[in-house]
């Protein structure tokens, strides 16, 4: 592993392991070295060698995630190599906190929110994603993807206020959930016919098997985008661009996709620009997608753009779970407020790098 000052470009220091590297992960103030049955904990001012964790299951993924917060450094791995167990430890005391139950099979993803106050799991089924508080372990949320299939979590990503959470796959469908406001205040009493039929069902799932009752209280997606490609490994995260919140995808083939994400009503996303990350020039996908002139200043504005993947689309209920563009959400689900996802200020660039057997990090 070698470490290298990002302004500067020198070699801060390099280090030797006894086994393929897996994964990479720092913050400011701790920098975490995963083997298949190990991690290295070095304190990132100085690169010392604080702890090193022997004791794992063994963890052919490199699977692992670090809270990004400057006042904590939460650790999160696989607890076990048949279940979907988590270990939650404090990079700072150097001490296990607790451990998770997320799920029945062996875990896909982990991630924290910028805050480190929550964490993310799916298993690989991928059909589920959980959402627990941090330090306690709790389960805040419960999400369902799909039902009809199986799929491989891509990506799991928190937005940077905490208010929505992303999950790609290598289906052609990403999911965007909405981590709604539990309130403890009385439910109001439902005033159409529907409304009383919805509380009556959810009513009767007491009396339901444990695995239906609890597929009836998993949440869809709050909105959803659809790619035009299937099969490959790709990276999302949610994004402010020009004051407006948008939904970025980074395949393996080379290309940045960029999605509008209506906050308030949720539904399909519209592609609005595609881009080559090969540096060899414009395709032509991109000078259909390009925006010109620059991107435009109001929402309405974005969603009449047509989008490049409307064709395919399905009207009617998704096949993995989502909500469709032009379906009716109920007012509880509205979002509060606009998202305000640009926190660029707080933190340096980060590169978190995977590789086999050297492992490249640049900090600034």
């Amino acid at each position: 592993m070698n470490v290298y000052h990002f302004k500067k470009g020198t070699e801060i220091c390099n280090y030797s392991y006894s086994s393929n590297i897996l994964s990479i992960r720092l913050n400011r103030q701790r920098l975490l070295v995963c083997l298949e049955e190990s991690i290295y904990i070095h304190n990132i001012k100085d690169m010392k060698l604080l702890k090193t964790l022997l004791d794992i299951p063994a963890n052919p993924t490199g699977l692992c995630a670090l809270s990004i917060n400057h006042s904590n450094s939460y650790l999160a791995y696989p607890g076990s190599l048949t279940s979907g167990e988590i270990v939650l430890y404090d990079g700072n005391s150097l001490k296990t906190v607790c451990t998770i139950a997320a799920h029945e099979g062996t875990l896909a993803a982990i991630t924290f929110n910028a805050s480190g106050s929550k964490l993310a799991s799916a298993s690989e089924k991928g059909t589920v994603i959980r959402v627990f508080s941090v330090p306690d372990g709790q389960k805040l949320y419960e999400f369902r993807r799909g039902m009809k299939r199986y799929v491989t979590i891509s990506s799991l990503v928190f937005s940077m206020d905490s208010q929505f959470l992303c999950a790609s796959s290598n289906t052609e469908t990403v999911h965007i959930f909405k981590l709604e406001q539990v309130t403890n205040s009385r439910p109001e009493e439902p005033s159409t016919w529907s409304g009383y039929m919805g509380k009556m069902f959810m009513a009767a799932t007491n009396y339901l098997p444990t695995q239906v009752s609890d597929m009836m209280h998993q949440d869809r997606a709050f909105a959803t985008a659809r790619l035009n490609f299937s099969g490959q490994r790709n990276i999302c995260t949610l994004s402010t661009i020009q004051k407006l919140p948008r939904l970025l995808v980074a395949s393996s083939s080379g290309h940045l996709y960029m999605y509008n994400l209506d906050p308030q009503d949720g539904g399909e996303c519209v592609l609005i620009k595609t881009h080559s990350l090969l540096g060899s020039g414009t395709t032509e996908e991109n000078k259909e997608n390009d925006l010109r002139p620059s991107l435009p200043q109001s929402y309405a504005a974005t969603v009449a753009r047509p989008s490049a993947s409307s064709a395919s689309t399905v009207p009617g209920y998704s096949e993995d779970g989502g909500a469709l563009r032009g379906e009716v959400i109920p007012e509880h689900e509205f979002a509060t407020g606009p998202v305000c996802l640009d926190d660029e200020n707080e933190f340096p660039p980060i590169i978190l790098c995977r590789g086999n057997q050297k492992g490249k990090t640049k900090q600034s």
